[in-house]
């Protein structure tokens, strides 16, 4: 089976990806990388009525791009097609595409209406990265409840260049840990809350670093009286900061986003995780072994500090949660169990290549 993995990521990171991506391969599975922001910038398309726009006004960029990605179907001899990031792929172009269609969703389930579900006739597959939806229905329900009939849990995962694979367990979890709590991430409106909360009960304690713009950063000293400048890391740069920390904690968009990449970032690093979504976490780690959960702000702070006086349970904590992520969620064991549900989802509907023919 040779699948053809279209992403859009941009410089070093999409290097990493298109590396990764093909050293997923085994001999019966075959991962060749595409990178659809060659192409056209995905920004143009962040939502289904976005991409609809473009394919009705015939958009150069994206004919471009679909172009080349038939010209590499046919090259490549590809079996499936699996869109990951923000998919540029209007169904009305999927229709004729005589391959197996497979809807990588991620940042679910907030943007589950904008890119997942206005999409979902065109794939005969949908894997998506978080297990909850509401309090009503977990994403397998949903995702069955709109009509896809092959709908897997699939985790985001973490790539050898998001962690150090070239250390061992022992380098990892033995080196210097300077600093105390850490937070990496972009800045999210709903999340500052915790964050100047956490900042104003640690202080110097906490380190916080992300994607802030100049606007944010007055917003967080104008507003909350932050009284730092939260700077941006490079991927390298994110990987040692975090080896150099004791504790990262988590904040989702919901109670029911469970699964970003951050999850999975932290014990891969060997960082102890607290985290958010507490009802969903024991899905994917053993709960108050490999992560610890937490219900609002001041929970959070009592545990940060409950597990920094703590230090031989925080390291236990913290050595359970990097085994389980260097045994289940590196990206390439990830991708070959994704490869064994596809086929599984091919065989559930009876799809071959030749009925497309």
């Amino acid at each position: 089976m040779r699948i053809l993995y279209s992403f859009n990521k941009k410089g070093y990171e999409a290097e990493c990806w298109s590396r990764e991506i093909a050293a997923a391969s085994t001999s019966g599975v075959a991962f060749v990388p595409f990178n659809h922001s060659e192409y056209i910038d995905p920004q143009r398309m962040t939502d289904a009525v976005k991409l609809d726009r473009l394919h009705r006004d015939r958009d150069p960029a994206l004919l471009g791009l679909y172009r080349a990605v038939e010209d590499r179907i046919r090259a490549e001899r590809i079996d499936v097609l699996l869109v990951a990031n923000c998919p540029p792929y209007h169904p009305d172009f999927l229709r004729n595409l005589g391959v197996y269609k497979v809807l990588f969703s991620a940042d679910d389930p907030e943007a589950t209406y904008r890119i997942n579900i206005p999409y979902l006739h065109a794939y005969h597959h949908v894997l998506f990265v978080d297990p909850a939806y509401s309090a009503d229905l977990d994403m397998v329900d949903k995702m069955r409840y709109a009509g896809m009939v092959n709908a897997d849990w699939v985790p985001i995962s973490v790539f050898d260049f998001e962690c150090d694979a070239a250390k061992n367990e022992g380098d990892v979890l033995a080196q210097q840990r300077d600093i105390d709590v850490v937070y990496v991430g972009s800045f999210w409106r709903q999340k500052i809350d915790t964050l100047m909360h956490v900042s104003r009960a640690l202080g110097r304690r906490f380190r916080l670093h992300g994607y802030f713009r100049l606007k944010h950063n007055l917003y967080l000293n104008v507003v909350h009286r932050y009284g730092g400048w939260v700077s941006p890391l490079s991927f390298q740069d994110r990987v040692a900061i975090y080896q150099r920390s004791k504790i990262g904690f988590n904040v989702h968009w919901n109670e029911f986003g469970l699964g970003n990449q951050r999850l999975y970032h932290l014990p891969a690093n060997g960082v102890m995780q607290i985290s958010d979504c507490a009802d969903h976490l024991g899905h994917i780690f053993a709960v108050d072994r490999e992560i610890v959960g937490y219900r609002g702000t001041d929970d959070l702070i009592d545990k940060l500090r409950y597990y920094l006086d703590r230090d031989h349970d925080r390291r236990a904590i913290a050595a359970a949660g990097y085994r389980r992520v260097m045994a289940d969620y590196r990206f390439q064991t990830v991708s070959r169990r994704a490869a064994d549900l596809i086929r599984a989802g091919m065989e559930r509907i009876g799809w071959s290549k030749a009925l497309t023919a």
